[in-house]
């Protein structure tokens, strides 16, 4: 099993994805786990592979530690690891979907947005004055947006509606509107008086934070608004869950992807130019091939 990380430059997140990883190892004692970043922190996923490689694995089951397919699960893992076979001889590669809004996922988040709202249902339905914010990352995909807004849909039909919450609201941190001031806005002109902002991330990182700092920020300026922030999903047993899953049913050959909404397959309206788009890897600091360029024209400071 090869985890893969987009990377951050904060070290609680790279501390949350290596726990993980000797979570997994722990777990599947029959077999070989290791985990590496596309970008921004050690280990690269060159290394990774070459692990993998210099220990007699052939063929690695690739999973994504992504939440949603954009750009990353699309197409700068996949040309990593290609670029890993052409590197490699005899080196090959079976790649595992995203984890998507799968239902463990949404416990996960109920358990996070419980953890820290720690009010009976009975009187949340009795108030109605509570809201939840559910803050994604955010991509220049519109597909990969659309999943954050299912997310909050299927936890406002599911756990918001038996704790008595009014509604569930998206957001995004980074390149996609509404920003976390504008839900928060929009939360508050709809008439909650408590709201719960919950970050849509699987580990600490430079942008998690960002969220929490703009969610106090707002707080601070709308003393009336009661904000409190749940925290990321975290290395747990849960997410393991998921994991494991995903690997078992790529190793399956029982991938499932979503293609029906890719824009580098169908012509989504105002999207048509990207039907076909070649894809290219990110070039990790550490990987030999950095240098190169990576041709996605926007930075990164997870």
């Amino acid at each position: 099993m090869l985890l893969v990380g987009h990377g951050t430059r904060d070290e609680k997140g790279v501390a949350g994805f290596t726990a993980f990883v000797d979570r997994l190892r722990g777990r599947l004692t029959d077999r070989d786990v290791a985990g590496g970043f596309i970008e921004l922190s050690p280990p690269p996923l060159t290394e990774s592979v070459g692990e993998l490689y210099d220990r007699g694995h052939r063929h690695v089951v690739a999973v994504p530690m992504m939440l949603v397919a954009a750009g990353h699960a699309k197409g700068d893992i996949p040309g990593a690891l290609a670029r890993e076979k052409a590197r490699r001889p005899g080196f090959d590669y079976t790649y595992g979907r995203p984890l998507g809004p799968h239902p463990a996922m949404l416990r996960l988040l109920a358990e996070r947005l419980d953890g820290v709202l720690d009010v009976p249902a009975a009187e949340l339905a009795a108030r109605g004055d509570t809201a939840v914010l559910l803050v994604g990352r955010g991509s220049t995909d519109p597909d990969a947006n659309a999943e954050v807004v299912k997310v909050a849909r299927l936890l406002q039909e599911g756990h918001a509606a038996q704790r008595g919450i009014e509604f569930v609201e998206p957001a995004f941190i980074s390149l996609a509107w509404p920003s976390v001031p504008e839900g928060l806005d929009r939360i508050r002109r709809l008439g909650a008086r408590r709201v719960v902002v919950l970050p849509y991330f699987l580990f600490a990182g430079v942008l998690p934070d960002r969220v929490v700092d703009q969610s106090l920020g707002y707080a601070a300026a709308h003393p009336g608004l009661d904000v409190r922030c749940a925290p990321v999903v975290g290395d747990c047993d849960g997410l393991a869950d998921v994991i494991v899953e995903r690997y078992e049913e790529a190793l399956a050959g029982d991938i499932r992807m979503n293609c029906d909404t890719c824009v580098y397959r169908i012509a989504i309206p105002g999207f048509e130019d990207r039907v076909g788009a070649p894809q290219t890897p990110h070039h990790h600091p550490d990987d030999p091939a950095h240098g190169h360029g990576h041709g996605h024209g926007h930075g990164h400071d997870h």
